[in-house]
């Protein structure tokens, strides 16, 4: 359990327009912060932040908070995993307070599907990035990767992996390292039929995919050998809907608000492949038209 004393010096210390900055473009406006809401679509920003106070307030929609509440509306972060970030982003060691056993069971009983879900891709990006630089049979796709010119340190920056032709490899292995089942089929991770279970993806080199956080809430994997289809996204989970989410938008902020613009592209092989010739602002639809969604994050980023 996070120390009282962590706790304050958090809420001390982590200013809202530091936190709000890194998802939302803002501009000043007299003494405040001015964006476009992160929570509901506007075309006028209505979405404004005090610095004085340390708080935000959306007019629009009513939400409003500090910097913990805005990681926890925004992010769907429960409050220790908000205080971790913040404890991360402003360089606070985060000291942990004795609890009893009960207290620890009562603490991760408190963690949600979203959570788990994200849990268990964060150990399917692993074992994806692990099978391909760590086993034989993975080097396949590093092969398919180095054939498209791809250098390690971009393999690394994505964290690109390969997902094993075995019918339930991960699956095996995630069971082993004591996930549940349920929690992988609901992550789009495994698929059943009747009294079978299968990895949602074989032989595919993957492409995990980042929410603003950098938390991995779904993947893309492309085939090694004919078939369709070609593109393989996960499923809709209660943490990756397609149409919501950009690929590269995690790895390219930074260098769109540096840039001033954002480049739009196709797929998951153009942003890896224009990413490495020195054009990091660029970001992709998965497979899908560009939705009014994506139009919203990307200005929240640029104009």
């Amino acid at each position: 359990m996070i120390s009282k004393t962590t706790i304050q010096r958090i809420n001390e210390e982590a200013r809202i327009e530091d936190v709000v900055g890194e998802f939302v473009k803002l501009k000043k406006r007299g003494a405040n912060l001015l964006g476009l809401c992160p929570f509901h679509n506007e075309k006028t920003p209505s979405f404004n932040v005090n610095p004085a106070r340390n708080i935000y307030k959306c007019f629009g929609c009513g939400k409003a908070g500090g910097p913990i509440q805005f990681l926890i509306d925004y992010q769907q972060l429960t409050y220790p995993d908000a205080l971790r970030y913040l404890a991360k982003k402003i360089n606070i060691e985060v000291e942990e307070e004795a609890v009893s056993d009960e207290a620890k069971l009562k603490e991760i009983e408190k963690y949600n599907l979203v959570e788990s879900i994200q849990i268990a891709n964060a150990a399917a990006q692993k074992f994806y990035t692990n099978h391909m630089l760590q086993n034989e049979n993975g080097r396949i796709g590093l092969a398919y990767f180095k054939e498209r010119g791809f250098l390690n340190h971009t393999i690394e920056k994505f964290q690109l992996g390969f997902a094993p032709d075995g019918f339930d490899s991960f699956t095996k292995h995630a069971l082993k390292e004591g996930f549940q089942l349920e929690v992988l089929k609901k992550a789009g991770l495994t698929s059943s039929k009747e009294n079978s279970t299968a990895d949602f993806f074989r032989n595919r080199v993957m492409f995990p995919i980042h929410n603003m956080t950098g938390k991995v809430v779904g993947f893309g994997g492309r085939i090694m050998e004919q078939g369709e289809p070609k593109y393989l996204n996960s499923p809709e989970t209660p943490v990756f809907q397609k149409g919501l989410e950009l690929y590269g938008l995690f790895e390219a902020r930074q260098a769109i608000r540096e840039t001033g613009y954002a480049l739009v592209t196709e797929g998951y092989m153009d942003v890896v492949a224009l990413a490495q010739m020195g054009f990091p602002q660029d970001v992709a639809t998965l497979g899908t038209a560009c939705t009014p969604t994506h139009v919203q994050k990307l200005l929240r980023q640029t104009d």
